[in-house]
């Protein structure tokens, strides 16, 4: 559920991409060859189904995005600093992550947690390698941006 989560709009949407996920696990168990670990190949399955998920409701609900908007910001933007992530708590930071642009979100989901490389993300998402790239290089520095603003200011 925590990667449909990461992945999805909406909490019933994740529900809706985790209930997928394992249909088509169970019709594909055939399909394990057992090269790996299983929870690695259905960690795969969950990842493709989501954004699957996300992109049928992009086609749904069709919204401007204002993605222009946000990489200029996000080009103006300090470097991060690294004693923030130490005065967050969990909570805190998975708001913060998920309140990422869609596409900033989805980059840094699938490069930093999933492991994908940037070759593999440009396939899965139908982009470029530079723009898998540069989608991270900007979600990182709006997540640095956004976790200075929630440090908490000492007394």
């Amino acid at each position: 559920m925590g990667i449909c989560l990461r992945y999805c709009p909406s909490r019933a949407e994740a529900e809706d991409a985790l209930q997928n996920t394992f249909v088509k696990i169970f019709t594909r168990l055939d399909q394990y060859r057992g090269d790996g670990p299983f929870e690695a190949w259905a960690r795969r399955i969950a990842v493709h189904t989501s954004l699957h998920a996300v992109e049928q409701h992009r086609l749904r609900h069709p919204t401007s995005t204002g993605a222009a908007n946000l990489d200029e910001h996000a080009a103006n933007l300090p470097s991060p600093d690294p004693s923030a992530l130490d005065q967050l708590a969990a909570a805190d930071l998975l708001q913060h992550l998920t309140a990422l642009p869609h596409g900033y979100r989805t980059v840094l989901n699938l490069y930093a947690i999933e492991g994908y490389s940037h070759p593999e993300i440009a396939q899965l998402l139908g982009i470029s390698e530079g723009t898998s790239k540069s989608q991270l290089a900007r979600a990182r520095q709006l997540l640095a941006h956004r976790l200075r603003l929630a440090k908490p200011t000492l007394c």
